[in-house]
């Protein structure tokens, strides 16, 4: 199979746009972590590896990868039951497993890869029905397998994640504008009373699927001079960010203003990683990320409208949402504009478990190149 593809075709750009965020988060995550030497050389070794295995997937045709759709999704399936019943409990939450030699992983960011393959395969498989009651009901049921356990961790933010990739995915198969505006024309007044309604009651506390610290987010959120306390996180990375001003005040500063010197943040090096790219790098370095953000998600769109079938397609545009909606709501959480999720920055936060599952996409993205057809 190797000698049939035309390496000319080889998305190295792809690559090129990665590594870039890669180097920038190693960099801000050696600052944020007061030069961890540890965190630093897991986070170079899980890119080392996750370029490794996207090399390797990038030369297996992404068709026979689909095959074994039905073993993904239950392999996804299995592994998310298995850190509910033998994972490891961190403040509240079981989303990790512990293997031997110390050695953690998260499953449900392997599921995100997993789930978007099933996608387009049964999309793919049923697209001649997609608009048809029983076809989305059934995609609808599968999908909220993973989903419910995923909540069930707890964990809502990666579930709105895959859910929103997911309904992306199916509107990319050729979902009907009567089936987007029926279902617009409800959940929005719906989604907008509920909004109005928690700014003045406690209606929020009545919905069953969200925790009583998610409830404190979105409420400080909506409230946040009522609700100091469970917004303050927020409030510092907004002040950091704009402490930067345009150039910043550079890598590894040791004022005790900083958010990572002053203890104003947790999690910089994970979840609030754009604070300290804005008060480190500044404006400039902030739009910098997002540039490349921009591009990276321009590349897998660019790819959907080559790729030679629908399957390829419908991959190209589930792993653009994944990276358009994770990084654009890691960044809205640090400035403001969405409540505090827990959403690490794609390739940049620290965490090798988010590093590997994404270049497990990008190295399937790279076949999808390979196989592209001239339009």
């Amino acid at each position: 199979m190797l000698l049939n593809y035309d390496f000319k075709n080889y998305n190295f750009r792809l690559i090129l746009y990665v590594l870039a965020l890669n180097v920038i988060g190693v960099l801000v995550i050696n600052s944020a972590s007061n030069q961890d030497a540890g965190m630093v050389g897991k986070q170079i070794a899980g890119i080392a590896v996750g370029l490794v295995l996207a090399i390797i997937v990038s030369l297996i045709p992404y068709q026979k990868i689909l095959t074994f759709s039905w073993g993904i999704y239950a392999g996804c399936i299995l592994i998310l039951i298995a850190v509910l019943i033998f994972g490891k409990n961190v403040n509240g939450a079981t989303r990790w497993i512990v293997l031997p030699g110390n050695i953690q992983f998260q499953p449900s960011e392997f599921v995100k890869q997993g789930m978007i393959l099933f996608a387009a395969w049964l999309l793919t498989k049923y697209h001649d029905s997609i608009n048809t009651l029983r076809t989305l009901a059934m995609a609808a049921g599968l999908f909220a397998v993973p989903a419910f356990l995923i909540l069930e961790e707890p964990n809502l933010s990666t579930t709105l994640v895959i859910l929103f990739v997911l309904v992306c995915m199916v509107f990319a198969a050729g979902l009907s504008y009567r089936w987007i505006f029926g279902t617009l024309a409800v959940l929005l007044p719906v989604g907008g009373l509920l909004i109005y309604l928690a700014r003045f009651t406690d209606i929020l506390t009545k919905i069953p699927f969200l925790q009583g610290y998610q409830v404190r987010r979105v409420l400080a959120w909506l409230n946040p001079d009522e609700y100091v306390s469970t917004g303050y996180q927020q409030a510092n990375s907004i002040m950091a960010i704009g402490s930067g001003m345009l150039k910043g005040k550079g890598l590894n500063n040791n004022t005790l203003a900083s958010v990572k010197n002053g203890n104003f943040l947790s999690e910089e090096q994970t979840d609030f990683i754009f604070a300290v790219i804005g008060e480190e790098l500044g404006f400039i370095g902030c739009v910098v990320v997002i540039a490349l953000f921009a591009v990276l998600v321009f590349e897998c769109l660019y790819l959907a409208h080559k790729a030679k079938d629908l399957s390829g397609r419908l991959i190209c545009c589930g792993v653009a949402a994944l990276l358009a909606f994770q990084a654009f709501s890691n960044i809205a959480v640090a400035t403001g504009i969405f409540p505090n999720t827990g959403l690490p920055l794609p390739f940049i936060s620290y965490g090798v478990s988010s590093l590997v599952s994404m270049y497990l996409g990008l190295g399937v993205l790279l076949n999808i190149g390979l196989q592209r057809i001239k339009r």
